[in-house]
């Protein structure tokens, strides 16, 4: 590691005096909370700009890169989020927005892929939407911190195909993966989806052009995604991870919690499957998954 060059006491001055002219700027902003988050912001950023000496070249470097993070960017690809999660930014705001609770289900990040819409599916229906992978019935409940069942919970769920995709990175407009469903009046869930497997987040950009300079692999450990929510519950944004995956202390976007790496079960060919389903030939997996749902905060 390089030391950065000394500074001389006259331009520590005129640094310092930028700094403070700065802040002051924002000083008669009305909402309390935009001026602290600001003056933050300026303080931390310039911090940074004066540890780091960063040169006017590096400064339009930076530039470039946000502007295209930005053109990359559509209403089905998110790059700032992608560029969020590679830096631990998604996973310390969600850390600090869901302080620890020993008895609430553990939230990660939502990524880049989650849509709105997606369509609704009866208790032991098929998110797959004839996406191709092994299947897996998945199954739990979903109660309150006091061990109260939900009822009509919403859970939304969504994951990539075996080849590491999900339905929106395909060109057909064809919603497959993802699906909602409704717990019933004891709490319960159960679906057919997939068998998660590993997959690069989208690295074709300037997120994954970043990785690659930095000697990072793109690569998420395999994971199923839920949304949670119900009235008067704190809404649950979570993963569940594959236990024995090679990549659960390399995840690329830092998501994976001990709290949330489930035993799915992998069942022979002939076994029988749930709700009387005929998989034939195919092999498929179960995992069991309980979601306890933190009051909503005050």
């Amino acid at each position: 590691m390089t030391s950065s060059p000394a500074v001389s006491e006259q331009q520590r001055q005129v640094e310092d005096e930028l700094v403070r002219r700065v802040l002051a700027s924002f000083e008669n902003t009305p909402e309390p909370r935009m001026k602290e988050v600001m003056q933050a912001l300026v303080r931390h950023l310039h911090a940074f700009l004066r540890e780091v000496r960063l040169t006017e070249d590096e400064w339009q470097h930076a530039i470039d890169f946000l502007t295209a993070a930005g053109h990359i960017t559509t209403d089905t690809r998110q790059e700032f989020i992608l560029l969020s999660d590679v830096l631990g930014a998604s996973m310390q705001t969600i850390n600090i927005s869901h302080e620890a609770d020993g008895m609430a289900t553990e939230a990660t990040v939502v990524g880049p892929f989650f849509v709105d819409g997606a369509p609704e599916i009866p208790l032991g229906g098929d998110t797959s939407g004839g996406a191709a992978g092994e299947p897996c019935w998945v199954e739990g409940t979903v109660t309150d911190t006091d061990g109260k069942p939900v009822a009509g919970a919403r859970l939304d769920v969504w994951e990539a195909d075996e080849d590491g995709f999900y339905d929106v990175q395909y060109d057909q407009g064809h919603l497959a993966g993802r699906a909602h469903l409704h717990t019933d009046e004891r709490g319960r869930y159960s679906f057919w989806g997939l068998t998660p497997t590993p997959y690069p987040i989208p690295h074709d950009g300037p997120v994954g052009a970043l990785l690659e300079k930095t000697a990072r692999s793109p690569l998420r450990a395999s994971h199923l995604h839920f949304k949670v929510n119900a009235p008067d519950l704190r809404t649950l944004v979570t993963h569940i991870f594959v236990e024995g995956d090679a990549l659960l202390g390399s995840d690329a976007v830092f998501g994976v919690k001990d709290s949330l790496v489930k035993r799915f079960e992998r069942q022979p060919p002939g076994t029988p499957a749930p709700g009387g389903r005929d998989l034939g030939a195919q092999s498929w997996s179960r995992v069991w998954f309980d979601i306890v749902l933190a009051p909503q905060a005050p």
